[in-house]
């Protein structure tokens, strides 16, 4: 399987980029990155432009944790899913942002993503509020498993589960048929025979406390806030953004289509994170 074309990029303007480099030129960066940061690489988002107007509600919570029926359809698209989402590579965006943070601009990032691209780009330290999807979580005993063990573990058990897949989705699941889900079995936690969820945070869930912490903790050793291909829409995304402003940070944010709380921005930018990002980070660092 190969991922979908990846989004096309949108170029921002030079005096967009002129603005963005003279707000934050000397200020220690924090960046805050959403699902937009990920599009470019072939990672759908939920809110984008380029959603499609048909894309399906999200995993909910407390849903896949009472009803069995959900837990089966979220691991048979996860099995279908999951070979198109973990091949997924940084693009241009994820290296720029890495580059600045070698350079001393960006002291670390904080991302709403669960595809761990950030680290592949080379980015030390990523604060990831909603987990990451590279591991599984038993709900019983706690023990982690590694996703792609758990693929072959998936696999074993149906081995003849072989369906088309519609459409990617931004869980890193897929989209299929109801009627592909009859026969398909679950695998249980090897250690207790409990439970397993992915180890992120479904909508309805929490993040969790010391995660919250650790962000906040980052942001108030930052001197300016770059928001980053995020809505904002969720409030786990959008309190960073309120504390920024409480603290007359400056405020950048570069995101394409609606944004919640843009009216708090020193600056906002309508453009592809690939093609900004990598201009901004050439005038930081060589400027």
């Amino acid at each position: 399987m190969t991922l979908p074309s990846p989004t096309a990029l949108v170029p921002g303007d030079s005096e967009d980029v002129d603005s963005l480099a003279s707000l934050l030129r000397g200020r220690r960066t924090v960046v805050l990155t959403g699902a937009g940061c990920s599009t470019e690489s072939g990672i759908p988002d939920y809110r984008g432009p380029g959603t499609r107007a048909r894309a399906r509600n999200p995993i909910q919570h407390r849903e896949f944790l009472q009803r069995p029926e959900v837990r089966a359809r979220y691991w048979a698209r996860s099995l279908l899913g999951w070979p198109r989402f973990s091949s997924a590579r940084p693009n241009a965006a994820h290296q720029a942002l890495a580059e600045l943070e070698r350079a001393g601009h960006v002291p670390g990032l904080i991302t709403q993503n669960v595809d761990r691209l950030h680290h592949a780009a080379g980015s030390a330290r990523v604060i990831e509020l909603h987990g990451a999807l590279e591991r599984v979580r038993c709900l019983d005993c706690g023990g982690q498993e590694a996703r792609a063990v758990l693929q072959e573990r998936l696999l074993t058990l149906n081995p003849d589960f072989n369906h088309q897949v519609l459409e990617l989705r931004p869980d890193g699941d897929a989209e299929l048929s109801s009627e592909a889900l009859q026969s398909f079995r679950v695998p249980a936690c090897v250690s207790c025979g409990g439970t397993l969820k992915p180890d992120v945070v479904f909508f309805g869930d929490n993040v969790p406390a010391p995660t919250v912490a650790e962000a906040f903790s980052l942001l108030e050793a930052g001197d300016a806030l770059l928001v980053v291909g995020s809505s904002l829409a969720i409030y786990s995304g959008y309190r960073f953004l309120v504390r920024a402003a409480e603290r007359h940070l400056p405020i950048a944010i570069l995101n394409l289509g609606e944004c919640r709380g843009v009216e708090l921005a020193d600056l906002r930018i309508e453009a592809s994170a690939g093609d900004v990002l990598p201009r901004l980070a050439r005038a930081l660092v060589s400027g």
